[in-house]
This record gives C-alpha cells, structure tokens and sequence, in this order.
C-alpha cells in the first residue's frame, strides 16, 4: 500500500526567483515558437490511452495551446491525445529555442536561488531516502539532469561513491560537463550498459514529458539494481492550482502530456518491478500561482480562498500552502519506489 507521507518542504520560494521578470518576455517568445513548430505538425500526433493505467475510457479536460488534454475515467490521470510521436518529441527536445534559451539565459541568472532553494533540498530529501531505506554510499543516477546543478551539488556532497548525469538536449548536456558532472548524452531509453551498478535512479520533472512511461519505467527497472531506489518528481494533477486554475495553470503545458496524481503514479510504478515505498506533495508555489490568477482577474475567489490568497495573503498564504503540502494536495508530486527482485 501506497504512504501518503507528510515532510518539511523547506523555505518560502516565489516564482521570480526561478525565473527573473527580465528573462520572461524572452523565455515565452522561444517557448512560442516551439509550439508554433510542434503545431504545424499536428498531422504526427497519435492517439493514445491513459499513459498510466492503460483504460480508453476518458471525457475531455481542457484544452491548451491548441492540444487537447483528457482526464482518465478510470484513475484521474490528465493527459494529451492526440500527442507528438516519439520521433517527433525527440525532434521538438533536441531543436528546443525554449530549453536553449534557459540554458543560456535563467539558469545562470537564477542558478544560486535554484540551488539552495530547489536543488539542496532535493539533495536532502533523496539523502534522506537513501539512509531511511537503507542505501548506503550509493551510485546515483540523474536522469534529465538539465543544466546540471543537482547533479554538481550531489557529487560534492560526498554522500554518492559515483554521480552521471543522463542529459539528451545537447546544450542542458554541455551545461552539465561545465559543471564537471559526468554526463551521457543521450536518452534513458538508448542507454546500454554504460552506467554499471545504480543504486539511486531519479527523475526530476521527466516522466511527464514522456510518449511512453511504461517504457521509461521498464528500463529504469533494468537499469536499477534489485533494492535500488527510484525517486520521481512531476506535476500532480489533482493539486491545488491545477483543480482551480485548469488550462491557466503553469503546469498544463504542451510538454507535459501526461500529468499524474499519487495514486495513478503509483499504480504505473507498481506495475513495472517496483515497491511503492511514499509519496508526497511537497509543493510551495500553488497558492502563489493562484494569487496571481486571481489578483489578474484570471479566475474569481469565494470568499474564503479571497481571504486566505489575497485579503491576509501575509499572514494566512505560507501556511495554506504548507497545509496544502502536508495533506497530497500540491501540484507538484514525488514518489520513490524501491526495484523488486527479479521476477
């Protein structure tokens, strides 16, 4: 049985520390573009079920930058169909001007915000896997490592024997190697028998990315040793700003096609050789993201959430969003597993 666990999530964070007010315009005419791209080649797009339980049966959610997003009837997974095919996500990630951008542009300017607010918590958390499950000095595995700050700040923590970053877009993968992490370039499903022994696999912010998680999840399951440890972070789909915002939440993307909850990510991971040891929803900007739409006049509050978000936003918004947090109510979700023996 799945643990829906409670856990710190660390301090206060606002969306301009991730992301500067200066670099936004810049970073949204890339993105536009990309989807300009991704759009004139509707006629690649597949159908497909529920990435997470395989069900057909589904009623419309929203749509999104022309996309349409479809929430699974059987177990609440949010998803695109029709989506890009694998060859054309592989095209989409590797010309990206959006992820380019960022590695040109918002990682370095907000890199020491992002790690010590996002990546050294990460660190700690996944340390903390690691000794409440017993992994000792292990082998770590960053798959989407992107610009590689998690990564460097885990090989000097001195807590992993070895850290690879696997990074596929070549200018996240460069960024990684400046960093002196060693990376391999390419996707997790090319990988051969590169990596050796893994104790620690994770996957920040990926599999929502992804065609095809069943496929993901199965070399995962072969890369990991038995025991090993698979840490996942993504969306979750059934937390708090995407429930109230919906199509406007930051979340729903035209990358992120699949948008999981605790539940529906647990049940995908447990198929594939896996134990579900937790998950949690350690999220700090929901109530943020909220307040913002609703300060824009994007949506209408009732009174309640009017007092919380805006009226006592100083006194009542950090510890909402902490209750938020606590109760698998965020948006944003982790889930570790440990790999079965063998079958």
């Amino acid at each position: 049985m799945t643990a829906i666990a409670t856990s710190a999530i660390g301090a206060p964070l606002s969306e301009c520390e991730l992301c500067p007010a200066d670099l936004l315009a810049g970073q949204e005419a890339a993105f536009a573009r990309d989807i300009a791209r991704l759009q004139a080649r509707r006629s690649e797009f597949v159908e497909v079920a529920c990435p997470a339980c395989g069900d057909a049966r589904r009623h419309p959610a929203f749509a999104k930058f022309g996309f349409d997003f479809a929430t699974c009837a059987e177990c609440g997974t949010i998803y695109m169909t029709p989506r890009p095919s694998p060859a054309l996500m592989a095209d989409y990630y590797a010309a990206s001007e959006n992820y380019a951008y960022w590695a040109k542009h918002i990682f370095p300017a907000s890199e020491p915000a992002r790690r010590e607010k996002i990546h050294r918590p990460w660190l700690e958390r996944v340390a903390g896997y690691c000794a409440r499950f017993g992994i000792d000095r292990p082998t770590l595995v960053e798959i989407g490592a992107g610009f590689g700050t998690f990564a460097a700040l885990a090989a000097s923590s001195g807590i992993f024997a070895r850290v690879t970053a696997v990074e596929p877009t070549p200018e996240m993968a460069a960024a990684c190697r400046e960093r002196g992490v060693a990376v391999i370039e390419k996707r997790i499903e090319e990988i051969g028998d590169e990596l050796g022994t893994v104790d620690v696999l994770a996957a920040f912010e990926v599999i929502e990315h992804l065609f095809a998680p069943r496929l993901f999840l199965e070399q995962c399951a072969r890369l990991l040793r038995p025991g090993g440890l698979l840490v996942l972070s993504c969306p979750n789909g059934q937390g708090f700003d995407i429930a109230m915002l919906g199509a406007k939440a930051l979340a729903v993307d035209a990358e992120h096609v699949n948008l999981f909850n605790p539940a529906s990510l647990a049940r995908l991971v447990g198929a594939h050789n896996f134990a579900v040891l937790e998950a949690t929803t350690p999220g700090r900007l929901d109530a943020e993201f909220v307040r913002e739409a609703a300060l824009a006049g994007d949506i209408a509050l009732d009174p309640f959430l009017q007092r919380v978000l805006v009226g006592e936003w100083e006194r009542l918004g950090w510890p909402f969003q902490q209750f938020l947090a606590a109760n698998g109510l965020s948006s944003h979700l982790w889930l570790v597993a440990r790999r079965a023996e063998a079958p």
